[in-house]
């Protein structure tokens, strides 16, 4: 198969960015584009989704140049043993929850293809999620946290020691990176508890996409909306606002907004497994 070369405009087009952008990028030294006898820059396939991996990690996580050349070199870096101490000492806006789901399964010794086949996910899905920690549900990532290890919440940067109290105003919660398709989780209590304690927006037709299990127990309060929640595959529960439920984690559940609008949650988990 004949290699692609974009030039500057189509490939500024592509990762959604001027070909001026482009060209402040290779002087500050985040790409350096294939040169022709003629000076003109060319992009290959590989270089394209470099481009568009900097421009979510500055659009969506707001990183600055220096911190973007760093990920990027964790991402190319062949030690690594030294890349998750890197990893869990940094903030969670650090770097994408996609790229330390790869950093823990390369440091452990495994390919896209065992981690998939193990989690019930496909090597694509799995594959962009690395990439652009995007497109993937909340049950397959909860499956494939559990299998690495991990939770989550630490992912997402709730793992810090715990606080002892914590308040959190009206409005000012602290949200997850968003993975999956309407579905925002916000933190209602900061640090490592005993508790998860979350409040879920669900967009219409938001849902698991699928059913997971875990150690632990959880609670929901339904604040306004309508949730069905599916019990070991046959017992289906009708949830409205003012309804509350309380279940066993290692129960198989699964859930989505049954209501024609935006569904609002309050979910305690506990311990902290999810």
């Amino acid at each position: 198969m004949d290699i692609i070369h974009l030039k500057i405009a189509e490939a500024a087009r592509m990762a959604g960015v001027s070909a001026s952008t482009l060209r402040l990028w290779e002087q500050q030294g985040l790409i350096e584009p294939i040169r022709t006898r003629s000076g003109q820059r060319l992009y290959d396939g590989a270089l394209l989704e470099r481009l568009k991996t900097i421009s979510w990690l500055r659009s969506e996580k707001g990183l600055n140049p220096a911190a973007i050349k760093q990920a990027l070199t964790l991402d190319n870096t062949a030690d690594r043993q030294s890349i998750m101490p890197i990893v869990e000492d940094r903030e969670a806006s650090d770097l994408p929850i996609g790229m330390k789901v790869r950093h823990l399964r390369k440091k452990a010794g495994l390919t896209l293809e065992t981690v998939a086949r193990s989690t019930g996910t496909t090597v694509s899905v799995l594959s962009t999620f690395e990439r652009t920690s995007q497109g993937i549900s909340l049950t397959a990532l909860h499956n494939v946290a559990q299998y690495l290890g991990t939770t989550i919440a630490t992912l997402s940067g709730q793992g810090k020691s715990r606080q002892g109290a914590s308040l959190v105003r009206d409005g000012q919660w602290t949200t997850w990176p968003t993975t999956a398709s309407g579905v925002t989780i916000q933190v209602l209590a900061e640090g490592n508890n005993q508790m998860e304690c979350h409040r879920f927006d669900l967009a219409p037709g938001a849902s698991s996409e699928g059913a997971y299990q875990h150690e632990g127990e959880e609670f929901i309060h339904v604040l306004t909306g309508g949730l069905e929640i599916i019990l070991d595959g046959d017992q289906f529960h009708e949830l409205r606002p003012g309804d509350s439920f309380y279940f066993d984690s290692s129960r198989w559940h699964s859930w989505r907004n049954n209501f024609d609008g935006q569904t609002t949650l309050i979910w305690i988990n506990t311990p902290s497994t999810f």
